[in-house]
């Protein structure tokens, strides 16, 4: 899937925001999702429960599916890849 990495920036400064709180004199933000996105994610079916101490959530079918689908339709990029992207794994 080729993406446009500028869109990828401006979604998560987004998602940030979600969790954004002001500490003293600067603002931070979780480096998770917000536990209400998630729980949201999960009555809508895209994801199993989320409650529990796993780092990561768990697709359900039509979850994976559809996480694919918005990445495509908000992020394409237009342009080919320039290799095919391993997305079985997050990048460091």
């Amino acid at each position: 899937m080729n993406l446009d990495r500028n869109k990828i920036a401006d979604a998560a400064m987004a998602v940030l925001a979600l969790t954004m709180f002001k500490d003293g004199e600067i603002h931070r933000a979780w480096k998770g999702i917000d536990w209400d996105v998630l729980n949201d994610l999960f009555e809508r079916g895209w994801i199993h429960d989320p409650k529990g101490k796993a780092k990561s959530i768990v697709f359900t079918e039509q979850g994976r599916a559809t996480a694919l689908a918005c990445a495509e339709r908000l992020f394409g990029g237009g342009r080919p890849p320039a290799a095919a992207a391993d997305t079985t794994a997050p990048r460091s």
